[in-house]
């Protein structure tokens, strides 16, 4: 297994992403390709300490750095020479089973389609991601589009369904994953005409619909699968994320104001690191862009050694087995079913 990780994309690049690969080396079996500028990538595993095995990782150069400022088409088409586009290269000839990055995500989502090309049937590409349920018996939805499609047609919608039910089977042992449409009511005439049409489509497609899912439905696990639009998905992921923190600020500082509330603190202090822990998105490692040819994953921009170092174990896992071919054997099932219904409607 041979996972590529751009080692200069991410806020804290290179140093962070350098550190992660360095900390997952010691208790993963893959061979681990750090792809970037090779003297800023030495100085960091030098500096870093740690002992470094030239035969669990290797450094490929790469000249250019795609920067969170850049078009994304056009970074990825006029830097060949970056480290983002190498990584995803490498899977494409064959020398790398996945690609990891924390960098720019719609050059990365670019990048995956121009070297890798989309699988058939899929029209629209789409990241999925872990969504933390608090508290909860299950420990995560999955979210599908986190990011890649501001704007959707309903047969995108579909499509992420079936993607995102797939990746929930293969890499979770899901055997019948619930699919909820994100919308702002249950009832199934709510929403915008686009969300409607999806509601009908995927009432037919043989997935397990449970039907619409209400914003405040996401957080207790509706369904094991949430669909929407990419834009939506963000603003709900990003939400989230201010909003746990928040929290833990606010108990933070509660606990500080008075020595009542630090005897407090004391005793609780377990269970509150339990659910920093929850809410720490550096647990659930990368999101797998599904619907294209290959595996390419996508880090948090802000990726801290731990969440890099999670996220190769992740990919690794998903890359022993055949997610793409899993997905494209699915999407033609999926289509010859749409024929199927469209002669009927005839």
């Amino acid at each position: 297994m041979r996972i590529a990780i751009d080692a200069m994309g991410g806020d804290h690049a290179p140093a962070e992403i350098v550190k992660g690969c360095l900390q997952a080396a010691s208790h993963t079996e893959a061979e681990l390709i750090l792809v970037g500028d090779y003297q800023r990538i030495m100085d960091e595993i030098n500096r870093s300490g740690s002992s470094y095995d030239p035969v669990k990782i290797r450094i490929v150069h790469a000249g250019e750095t795609i920067e969170n400022s850049d078009s994304p088409v056009r970074a990825a088409r006029s830097k060949p020479d970056s480290s983002m586009v190498r990584a995803v290269e490498l899977v494409k000839s064959g020398e790398a089973d996945a690609a990891l990055s924390a960098g720019n995500t719609g050059a990365l989502m670019a990048a995956g389609l121009l070297r890798l090309g989309r699988i058939k049937g899929v029209e629209r590409p789409a990241i999925v991601s872990i969504y933390p349920l608090i508290g909860q018996e299950k420990a995560f939805s999955l979210l599908v589009d986190a990011g890649a499609n501001a704007e959707c047609k309903a047969g995108n919608l579909l499509g992420f369904a079936h993607m995102g039910s797939i990746y929930m089977k293969s890499a979770f042992g899901v055997d019948s994953p619930t699919v909820g449409l994100i919308n702002i009511g249950t009832e199934e005439t709510k929403g915008t005409t686009q969300l409607k049409e999806a509601y009908q489509f995927l009432k037919k497609s043989g997935l397990n619909f449970i039907g619409n899912v209400e914003g405040r439905d996401v957080p207790v696990g509706a369904a094991d699968v949430l669909v929407c639009d990419g834009f939506t998905g963000n603003v709900v992921l990003k939400l989230t994320e201010g909003m746990a923190w928040t929290i833990l600020k606010t108990i933070k500082k509660r606990f500080t104001q008075d020595i009542v509330a630090k005897l407090g603190a004391a005793i609780l202090s377990g269970k509150i690191k339990e659910l920093k822990k929850e809410f720490d998105y550096s647990t659930y490692g990368a999101a797998p862009i599904l619907g294209i040819r290959g595996l390419v994953f996508k880090m948090h921009g802000s990726s801290s050694a731990t969440a890099v170092e999670n996220s190769i174990v992740k990919a690794a896992v998903v890359a022993s087995g055949d997610l793409p071919g899993q997905i494209r054997r699915a999407m033609a099932l999926y289509a010859g079913a749409e024929e199927e219904l469209e002669s009927d409607d005839e």
